[in-house]
């Protein structure tokens, strides 16, 4: 296995924990404990990094999209098209999924909206994170952001 590959693996499981207590057991102590602190994003956070340390081009190529000869689109398709584009695009979007799946958690707990909302909330937020975000809005207490 290559760095990419362990990149790719680490920032899935570390999420994993977070997602199946908020999914399962959203009004544990437990699940609140864990989720008061960033630790929850900084994971994938820490391996977006890392993967951008070892391969520094892949942030020139990035920053070098827009002049790329055949537009935006195409400089960064190029970009992500190598191991660690995809790592880094995915530990990226990893984070992502979980921090917008904690808001919904953490409202819903608040709001003192519906198990079943809280829980398809939290599993779409983290599979089809638009769509988690979509239930969620439509179908909470409270109509306004909060």
């Amino acid at each position: 296995m290559d760095i990419y590959l362990i990149s790719f693996i680490i920032s899935t499981l570390w999420i994993g924990p977070f997602w199946f207590a908020m999914l399962f057991k959203p009004y544990d102590n437990n699940t609140k404990s864990i989720m008061k602190r960033p630790i929850f994003f900084i994971g994938p956070i820490i391996i977006w990094f890392i993967i951008m340390i070892l391969n520094p081009s892949g942030l020139i190529d990035f920053l070098n999209s827009g002049s790329h000869p055949d537009g935006f689109f195409a400089g960064l398709a190029k970009g992500m098209s190598t191991k660690a584009g995809v790592s880094v695009m995915w530990a990226h979007m990893v984070a992502g999924d979980i921090f917008a799946t904690r808001w919904m958690w953490k409202n819903g707990i608040k709001n003192n909206d519906s198990i079943w909302l809280i829980r398809l909330s939290v599993f779409f937020g983290v599979m089809l994170m638009p769509l988690g975000i979509l239930i969620y809005i439509i179908f909470r207490k409270n109509s306004h952001l909060n």
